[in-house]
């Protein structure tokens, strides 16, 4: 949390020009004359960067605010897109991205990238415009009673009405946004306070007197639980999302190695621990390792760190780790024995409740024959796959050779369904905030406009990779305009089955092979789509030609996008299904 640079003046006392002015000066600013100059100089002082948005006429007097700033504006080409852009940059920087709509719809665009923030606990912020006060209420044209509908998919969400406070009410959305659980926040602007006459300068990001996030655990139940992983026959470290938001990676590996136990991580938290380490068993629940939800199923002693227990990680509830003792970390005390039960419920930040536990476990847990049989799972149930060269592409070899010709610290976004799973599955992640995916929400079209965002938050020398099904990427292909204009360096692989993949597998296993709506009996060649935009497209339809056409798209300064055709009927395994038993994946379907 930042501390106040300079005297600010309160809403109920007086205040002058003449201090005003001074204080801008001595922060290199113009002084604030209008709401809506509050408004970006908030985000200024919270030092954002960019902002992802669509202009429209309740927002313009904060787009004409903006004019005057240092602050980056994507013109995104769909309100769903800024939303999805600002997500990313959140998950890569680790600082809430923002996005700006208009009132109406430009507002209700937003709402599904808000809701998928919410569910993956993703910093963000944004900014809407709204209606004149005197306007609200009566059906007024682009009206939309914005902070109604969001506030179920909001962390905070506020309608602000005074020209002396909008400022302010930016900054507390920005620090509730990035504090404690982080999550989406939003602020409505009616466009009579943003144009009123205001010389009040905006507090600096704080969360308000009320709102308190507990960062140590309990002492006595960590010594507790301390003591269970001292005794532990079969332990496994859980990784999830949180250990990633919290700053906790490096806590966690030493943590791990130093106790030597096997670590498992959640969709969400990929890239906690290093996949190429001999203690990663990878990702686990419906599409995780044979050996990943074997652990899970087997293990004495559950560590989950920073984890909501979903019900893609845990399948059935009953038969989800069913003789483990569990040690739940979570700065959510809601989240706690939710759905899991916690033997140890351990409420506090995820980076600093870990070094409690690490300061408290004097001797580690006897479990060397309990390692050796994680590693034999691993031999029982490889993560391998054929290549018949009778039969089309394999998206499972495309992959991989991505992978194989990036670096380690390349980051990855994708769309949702088969596609999504291959890249999880077959991509080594050794890095926390290198994968960018929809998690709870599981939204179609999420990666072209994540990789805009993520694009903006990563390093020049990281490489963006996105991996997109045909579905998915008709969804939001408007946004590759964006990609081209900005002239973003982003590889966008479409892993082409001419299906909406996950339905027809699904359909295959469930429904008796009825492909009802999940069939395109006609796409569009993505490679020629693709120039017409002004990026540079390729196809890939055999295997003697992915490593070259790999190179020149990643070669290429700008985006490219690389139409690859595969096998139409590949589909994801192992696979339990839902509600199901992860001990009982299957691999193959007729194991369904």
């Amino acid at each position: 949390m930042s501390e106040r640079a300079t005297p600010v003046t309160q809403p109920d006392e007086q205040s002058t020009a003449t201090d005003d002015s001074e204080a801008s000066a001595d922060t290199g600013h113009r002084p604030v004359t209008t709401g809506a100059e509050a408004v970006v100089r908030a985000l200024e002082n919270a030092g954002v960067e960019y902002a992802f948005g669509v202009q429209g006429g309740a927002i313009m007097p904060v787009y004409d605010a903006l004019y005057d700033s240092d602050i980056r504006h994507v013109t995104m080409a769909h309100e769903q897109g800024a939303s999805h852009a600002a997500d990313a940059y959140g998950i890569v920087s680790g600082e809430p991205g923002v996005c700006l709509a208009t009132s109406g719809p430009g507002a209700t665009n937003l709402v599904t990238g808000l809701a998928d923030a919410d569910m993956d606990s993703d910093p963000m912020i944004a900014l809407t415009g709204q209606v004149p006060t005197a306007f609200v209420g009566n059906d007024a044209f682009q009206e939309t009673d914005t902070t109604g509908v969001t506030t179920p998919v909001t962390k905070n969400n506020t309608f602000s009405s005074d020209p002396d406070r909008v400022g302010s009410d930016v900054s507390e959305a920005f620090a509730l946004a990035r504090e404690g659980r982080p999550g989406p926040t939003l602020v409505d602007l009616p466009k009579d306070i943003t144009n009123a006459e205001t010389d009040r300068e905006p507090d600096e990001p704080k969360t308000p007197d009320t709102y308190h996030v507990q960062e140590r655990a309990d002492e006595e139940i960590v010594e507790a639980a301390a003591e269970r992983i001292e005794n532990a026959e079969r332990p496994v470290m859980l990784l999830g999302g949180g250990v990633i938001k919290g700053e906790a990676s490096e806590a966690c590996r030493e943590f791990a190695i130093e106790h030597e136990i096997p670590v498992i991580t959640t969709m969400p938290g990929t890239g906690a621990f290093p996949e190429d380490h001999e203690l990663s068993l990878e990702g686990a629940g419906m599409h995780g390792t044979g050996y990943a939800n074997m652990a899970i199923t087997l293990c004495d002693t559950l560590i989950g760190v920073g984890t909501r227990f979903d019900d893609r990680l845990t399948g059935g509830i009953d038969s989800f780790a069913p003789d483990a003792e569990v040690i739940h970390v979570d700065i959510d005390p809601a989240e706690i024995s939710k759905n899991i039960y916690a033997d140890y419920p351990l409420v506090g930040d995820a980076a600093t409740v870990v070094s409690q536990l690490a300061d408290a476990v004097e001797s580690s847990p006897q479990a060397k024959k309990w390692r050796a049989q994680c590693q034999q799972w691993k031999t029982e149930y490889p993560m391998d796959y054929e290549t018949p060269e009778d039969e089309p592409l394999k998206p499972e070899f495309v992959v991989e050779a991505v992978d194989e010709a990036t670096s380690d610290r390349a980051i990855v976004t994708t769309g949702v369904g088969q596609h999504q799973m291959w890249a999880w599955q077959y991509w080594t992640y050794t890095e926390p905030r290198t994968w960018v995916s929809s998690h709870g929400l599981g939204t179609m079209g999420y990666g072209l406009p994540a990789a805009i965002g993520a694009r903006l938050a990563a390093d020049d020398d990281q490489e963006v990779i996105c991996f997109d099904g045909d579905g998915s990427f008709l969804m939001t292909i408007q946004g590759l305009s964006v990609a081209v204009r900005e002239n973003m360096d982003i590889t966008f692989v479409v892993l082409n089955n001419e299906y909406v993949g996950m339905v027809r597998q699904w359909q295959d296993a469930f429904f008796e092979g009825r492909h009802s709506a999940s069939e395109y009996s006609w796409c569009p060649e993505f490679d020629k789509l693709a120039e017409a935009f002004g990026a540079n497209g390729f196809r890939i339809d055999d295997y003697d030609e992915v490593a070259d056409v790999i190179e020149a798209a990643l070669e290429y300064d700008g985006p490219s996008v690389i139409d690859a055709h595969i096998d139409p009927h590949a589909n994801v395994y192992p696979m339990v299904p839902s509600g199901g038993d992860n001990g009982q994946f299957a691999l193959t379907e007729d194991q369904l």
